[in-house]
């Protein structure tokens, strides 16, 4: 049997062999359409996002000119593209996406791509990390209520605090290979974190650095196999990029150590429950996790009051939303003033003009602003 490219890639770089097949398939006719960018050679992709995109980027290195979609000021979720995209994406070699409904549109590009262009690689950023992902719902008051006066310290939860996990440090582990991981295969899942299950799971594993190096590295890997020549090219330039994600990660570490309160206030959909598991972050929001939810008056009153009795100085937003629920707390509150955050799933034209990448949003916007809510100055 000859899998196709999508199929093989998703797998990682065990299967290179299966995936050159693929593309001699698709080269002999026996894909629907062979797509594809330049002709013999390996040049040009799209990245499905910011993040992604970045991402891409800092693994091709010069090899390979990655394209973002998505406007400047734009998140990719919830985002709709607008002309014909998937020809666009058909006409390079390569997609980058993440496989969640929450980015619908990357996923019909990609089944496209799929069904009908088999010189395409696409490559599926999630794969290799599902059972790290976290419901939509993630329930903190059964783990840890991230909520006024029922909250407990995620440290001494139900194994959500990563750090202490076998095999989810990167300090620990081995390569990073995650073709020798097993059950990874989304179209394999049946412990219910298949995407295409009932269950819906948060996206934003991106914000967690140490999930960002396992994400880099399966990249690195699909590009590989679909590109072989350069396939330790691409290994290297993960390997470098994710040393530099350790220090983000030993940031955040230092954070949860040196914090001089418990619990912070996020005034806007929670992107960050990835952080607070990984690290024994507490963050309330009287928002929650979905970027649908309106706070209700009360609501914001008990956010209020937290507020109060917790000492708290510092209420943070998303740059991507309106900061006024931000101030509005201030405002009724001892806090003394807001500080932004970034999902780092987007930019803005200050951080794209100053050249920020993932990096340097999680560095010079995301760290100070935790350090600051949270005391650890």
């Amino acid at each position: 049997m000859v899998h196709s490219r999508r199929a093989v890639l998703k797998r990682g770089t065990a299967l290179v062999t299966a995936g050159a097949a693929a593309s001699m398939a698709g080269c002999t006719g026996d894909a629907t359409s062979s797509g594809g960018g330049a002709a013999g050679g390996f040049e040009e992709g799209y990245a499905a996002f910011f993040t992604l995109h970045d991402w891409a980027s800092q693994v091709a290195g010069d090899r390979v000119a990655f394209t973002d979609p998505v406007d400047v000021g734009q998140l990719g979720h919830g985002w709709e593209p607008d002309g014909d995209l998937v020809a666009d994406v058909a006409a390079t070699d390569a997609f980058v996406y993440l496989d969640s409904p929450e980015f619908a549109w990357a996923q019909d590009v990609a089944s496209t791509l799929e069904s009908d262009y088999d010189g395409v690689a696409v490559v599926d950023a999630l794969a290799g990390v599902e059972d790290d992902l976290l419901a939509w719902d993630h329930d903190h008051g059964a783990e840890g209520e991230h909520d006024s006066a029922e909250v407990d310290d995620h440290s001494e939860g139900d194994g959500h605090d990563h750090a202490e996990e076998d095999g989810h440090d990167h300090a620990e582990e081995d390569g990073h290979d995650h073709a020798e991981e097993e059950g990874h295969d989304h179209a394999e899942e049946e412990d219910g974190h298949e995407h295409g299950g009932t269950t819906q799971y948060d996206p934003h594993a991106w914000v967690d650095p140490v999930l960002a190096g396992d994400m880099v590295d399966t990249i690195a890997d699909g590009l590989g196999a679909a590109d072989p020549d350069n396939a330790e090219a691409y290994a290297d330039n993960a390997t470098a990029y994710i040393e530099s994600l350790d220090s983000v990660h030993e940031a955040f570490e230092r954070i949860a150590a040196n914090a001089t309160r418990d619990v912070a206030v996020l005034a806007g959909h929670n992107s960050f429950q990835y952080l607070e598991a990984r690290y024994g972050f507490r963050l309330h929001s009287p928002v929650g996790v979905s970027p649908q939810n309106e706070p209700s008056g009360t609501q914001i009153a008990e956010t209020v009051g937290l507020v109060d009795d917790e000492g708290i100085d510092t209420i943070l937003y998303d740059r991507f939303e309106s900061p006024r629920l931000a101030e509005t707390i201030v405002e009724n509150s001892n806090a003394t003033q807001t500080m932004a955050v970034s999902p780092a799933g987007g930019t803005i034209a200050e951080w794209n003009d100053a050249g920020y990448g993932y990096l340097e949003q999680m560095t010079e916007i995301n760290v100070p602003a935790f350090e600051q809510a949270f005391g650890a100055q």
